[in-house]
């Protein structure tokens, strides 16, 4: 049984309103309340809408990126550009952040938010997982899914990990079951899995997911699969056998009939309408990357290339939105130690702009093409959303790192002969304070992690002096991409040193063999060579998930000491600590899209109205700024809370600005053309 610790917790997501009440959003139907039959279906290597061939044109959209005021707009946005189908990741992490505990509300209204596709008169196509990727941490699973022993086999049919996935879906699938276009509803289509022939051969698996789907959705909906389109990832990932439709998807710009002949190959005959179920408009990026761009003609060109054979395409993505909270993915690269986290932006150099801009060459591309194929009457395009740059934020320091863990509950700190794991320790996001001591050398002593997830910041403290005055020295920092032994100062202190490692967690890997990512020290901790014993762990999990926040960071934290703080290069004066500020909207129709830029700040998260709008690390780049929409804000004072890993702003100012920026990090040029 895992043992969830509370600790000192900040909303990742605050408690969001549902979109709408249910009177004003469209009901599917049940099947006995029908009065006309729909059907969605597959015939003659086509798509069929009721009696007529259908082109899917559609795009990727996730509500658990976009604020669900920002829905509709967004939505309303996509029907412009020319589009007839909306297709979503479903992340179970997200609705269900500890176990039996299910949230359906705020930006996790699933249900509302297909309702809304429908109102406004999309299809959908729902990707129901339970394993996503997407660029989400751990792929959409649960972080709580690492701590049950044994030890889960992920993506597999091992039975533990089956049992745990049909409890989750015995809750989803029946809240889908009304929302299917035989019923009424909008969604054509569900998918299993995502892409799984890249990374396992487990055909137990794929259909024990296919026996649940069937079982609660029944034999009219279409179940399929997506894959690369390669011969070895398609004979892994799909089941033609078993009437479950194979999709594909490859990079932009490559030749698709080739690929949609493959296809055939892994459907039934009769059953292979050729569909790019990613059709990439752009890419991602990660921290320490140019900014991933992509040529406007270029993509629409290739796009026309597969419309203009009656084949579908969706759009990855439409409008990629936004890694609110910790949400935010990461890959690897040769080995589990290149770590390459993503951005907290998911703009994606989409057709839609995070902030929901239009008025850009790559929508105006994509329309030209799309309204070519589309008869459907286009929509105006709406104008762009405005944007208010509300000026200069002073900050002021609240409260420091140990500060945060004197006001720990102790009933919340964890004892183990060595350190343990994140997940192990019940906290799934955030940051995690190991504590142990040792006898100090006069030459100074030597630490090493030989595995840290994924950044260890490290401090020493005199137990019998520092203690009561509250200091912690920096004394330097190991990454899991780049595992360095840290010096430990010598000092004077007349008993032990206290030791103090925060581990951030930065983003569980979404993609590839190294999915099982655990977070925190997952090794031995060694001083001069021997092991050191004798830990304690103390949560710091900012990790309230779209729930009322239990514990405020606000200013009246400010300490006595905090009064005198000054700032300077000295990094033994690097510890981490919470900076306050406040900004003032004089009327509701003051409140407009703004940004925060962190130029002249190091690594930290942010928190605007005690919600978390993501990380910031300018001097890596390349994002300098953080999307705060519209709806988060309020007339009067609005609150602006940082956790400054590093080093603060020397004047401790923020500014509010009205534009994205990246353009941050040690290069030059920041923008990568794909």
């Amino acid at each position: 049984m895992v043992r969830v610790a509370v600790g000192i917790c900040v909303l990742v997501f605050a408690l969001l309103p549902s979109l709408s009440s249910p009177e004003s959003l469209p009901l599917a139907l049940h099947r006995d309340e029908k009065m006309i039959s729909q059907k969605f279906y597959i015939k003659d290597d086509m798509f069929w809408k009721d009696e007529t061939p259908f082109q899917i044109i559609g795009g990727d959209l996730h509500y658990f990126r976009v604020l669900p005021e920002y829905w509709e707009d967004r939505l309303l946005r996509a029907k412009a550009l020319g589009l007839n189908t909306i297709q979503v990741y479903v992340p179970w992490n997200l609705h269900e952040p500890k176990p039996g505990n299910i949230v359906f509300e705020g930006i996790a209204d699933l249900v509302s938010f297909i309702k809304l596709c429908q109102k406004l008169e999309f299809l959908v196509m729902l990707r129901a997982g339970p394993y996503i990727c997407g660029e989400w941490d751990l792929g959409g699973f649960p972080a709580w899914l690492l701590a049950v022993k044994p030890r889960l086999k992920l993506r597999t049919s091992d039975p533990a990990y089956l049992k745990l996935v049909e409890r989750w879906w015995d809750v989803l699938l029946p809240k889908v079951f009304p929302l299917l276009y035989s019923n009424g509803g909008p969604v054509i289509m569900v998918q299993i899995e995502n892409e799984y022939g890249s990374y396992g051969n487990d055909k137990a698996y794929l259909r024990n997911l296919v026996t649940m789907a069937r079982g609660h959705l029944g034999d009219d909906i279409i179940v399929y699969t997506t894959d690369g389109g390669t011969r070895e990832t398609l004979e892994k990932g799909t089941l033609p056998l078993l009437d479950v439709y194979s999709a594909v998807d490859f990079s932009t710009g490559d030749d698709p009939w080739p690929i949609f002949e493959l296809q055939k190959k892994f459907n039934a005959p009769g059953r292979s309408p050729p569909l790019s179920s990613e059709f990439y408009t752009g890419w991602l990026t990660h921290w320490g990357e140019k900014i991933a761009r992509t040529d406007a003609e270029f993509t629409a060109a290739s796009l026309e290339k597969i419309l203009s054979q009656n084949s579908s395409a969706v759009l990855y993505m439409v409008h990629g939105g936004t890694n609110f909270g910790f949400y935010n993915g990461a890959n690897t690269g040769s080995g589990e130690f290149d770590y390459k986290p993503d951005l907290t932006s998911y703009d994606y150099d989409a057709p839609i702009k995070e902030s929901g801009d239009i008025d850009n060459p790559k929508f105006q591309a994509l329309q030209k093409v799309i309204t070519k194929y589309n008869a459907a009457p286009r929509s105006i395009n709406p104008s762009n959303k405005q944007r208010k740059a509300y000026g200069p934020i002073k900050m002021q320091l609240t409260t420091s790192l140990f500060d945060l863990v004197s006001m720990t509950d102790p009933a919340d700190v964890i004892f183990s002969a060595n350190p343990i794991s994140m997940e192990s320790a019940g906290q799934m996001f955030g940051f995690l304070l190991y504590e142990s001591s040792f006898m100090s050398k006069k030459s100074g002593n030597i630490l090493r992690i030989p595995k840290v997830h994924d950044r260890a910041q490290v401090f020493i403290s005199c137990l019998s002096q520092d203690v009561n005055e509250g200091i912690l020295r920096y004394a330097g920092t190991t990454e899991r991409w780049n595992n360095q032994p840290v010096s430990l100062p010598t000092n004077e202190c007349t008993s032990n040193t206290s030791l103090f490692i925060l581990v951030e967690n930065m983003g569980r890997v979404n993609y590839g063999p190294y999915i099982f990512d655990e977070k925190g020290i997952l090794s031995s901790v060694y001083l001069d060579g021997q092991i050191l014993y004798g830990w304690k762990m103390i949560p710091i999990p900012f990790h309230n998930l779209n729930q009322v926040p239990t514990f405020s960071i606000e200013m009246q934290l400010t300490k006595t000491r905090s009064e005198t703080f000054e700032l300077t290069n000295d990094v033994g004066q690097k510890e981490p600590a919470l900076f306050a500020g406040e900004f003032s909207i004089n009327s509701v129709e003051e409140i407009k899209d703004t940004y925060l830029s962190f130029n002249g700040w190091g690594k930290g998260v942010a928190f605007v109205n005690k919600f978390n709008i993501g990380r910031y690390w300018p001097p890596v780049g390349p994002q300098c700024n953080l999307y705060v929409p519209a709806p988060l804000l309020k007339p009067g004072q609005n609150s602006v809370v940082v956790f400054e890993l590093e080093s603060p702003h020397l004047e401790l100012l923020m500014e509010s600005v009205d534009r994205e920026d990246f353009t941050c990090g040690p290069n030059d040029s920041k923008v990568n053309q794909l």
